[in-house]
């Protein structure tokens, strides 16, 4: 088969067999039930918390770019919750970063210590996760990290977690398939937030897991099924549309986010800029609490908000949260798709209205 670049893949995955008078996307199907008057089997669609032709279709669309099989859910933590909580027991070990997404140490917090599950949590670092190998059963990991954007060395760690006798699950949301494959390197799962770079547009929230092999997929299906952690229609059919301007739209931002990252760089007045040369996040600090929230003030292209990915930028003082290690200055940007001479003029106008 002929090698297509990402643009043409984005634009042509999961589209049906063309057909006369039909559009090249069809539209989403709402429904609770389905006609189904023969035997439960007859059709793979019968029930809406069962099955869907939208999700059936964006499912395909991102098999074809993960080179696996996908399945997605109703939020990202839909998607790390069908991941992590089926496969841990009783007397079973996690081992969870202690600087990326906290969504993971909530549920390590929340749901599996309290049944007996134990918890490692360790830094975004190869020697730290190699330490805690031992006697582990899943290793999840995020690279590049959020938000401090460290990067860890995926095919050696899968190598590792499966000779220490572990399944390892990569949360892919700041890279996405057309810059990373997790399963290719290794992995048992991979993860992300459909929410961010996928759909790109900050209206939906999805998540979607991808893996290897059949079985797998039906169990997370299954679980899906049981847990009613299923996709709107409409939303997975917002999602499938937007992966057509996905390589687009990164092309754009990761220009942006160089940009970013080498202008403040050159600055005496912004300190630990960094951007790791995939996605639209660069992170860096400018100094303190009062600096970062007047600095945010002054962006007039820049939005302030919680997310990433998405077309506009964006970006927030990280440390408002009290769930990361960061500075009081610590900032979060999101590049967008802006010009970039008008993104750098904001944002440096901005730094120089908030400069003590």
């Amino acid at each position: 088969m002929t090698q297509r670049g990402d643009s043409t893949r984005a634009a042509h995955a999961g589209l049906p067999a063309r057909a006369d008078g039909e559009p090249f996307l069809p539209g989403p199907t709402f429904a609770g039930p389905y006609h189904l008057a023969g035997p439960a089997d007859a059709s793979r669609f019968n029930y809406g918390r069962y099955d869907n032709p939208t999700w059936a279709r964006l499912e395909e669309a991102l098999g074809e770019l993960e080179g696996a099989q996908s399945v997605v859910f109703a939020s990202g933590m839909a998607a790390v919750s069908a991941v992590v909580i089926p496969a841990l027991h009783t007397g079973d070990v996690l081992v969870a970063p202690s600087d990326a997404y906290p969504g993971i140490r909530a549920i390590a917090r929340d749901v599996l210590e309290p049944n007996g599950v134990e918890v490692r949590l360790v830094p975004t670092a190869d020697h730290a996760v190699r330490a805690a190998l031992a006697g582990a059963t899943l290793v999840w990991v995020e690279s590049p990290s959020n938000p401090g954007l460290d990067v860890l060395d995926l095919r050696a760690l899968a190598a590792e977690a499966h000779a220490a006798g572990a399944i390892l699950a990569v949360d892919n949301t700041l890279a996405g398939p057309l810059r990373q494959r997790p399963l290719e390197l290794g992995a048992d799962f991979s993860v992300m937030s459909a929410s961010k770079h996928l759909a790109g547009h900050s209206d939906l929230i999805m998540g979607t897991v991808a893996v290897a092999d059949a079985e797998r997929a039906a169990a997370l299906r299954a679980w899906r099924i049981a847990t009613g952690a299923i996709p709107g229609p409409f939303e997975a059919w917002l999602a499938h549309r937007s992966l057509a301007t996905l390589a687009l739209r990164l092309e754009r931002q990761e220009a942006n986010a160089r940009a970013v990252a080498e202008r403040l760089g050159a600055r005496d007045d912004v300190s630990g800029v960094r951007w790791p040369g995939v996605g639209s996040v660069v992170c860096f600090d400018v100094g303190s609490q009062a600096r970062a929230d007047a600095f945010l003030d002054a962006c007039e292209l820049v939005a302030q908000a919680t997310s990433f990915g998405g077309l506009h930028s964006n970006a927030e003082r990280r440390a408002r949260w009290g769930s990361d290690a960061v500075g009081e200055g610590f900032i979060r940007f999101n590049a967008g798709i802006e010009d970039a001479p008008d993104l750098l003029a904001d944002l440096e106008r901005a730094l120089a209205v908030s400069r003590p």
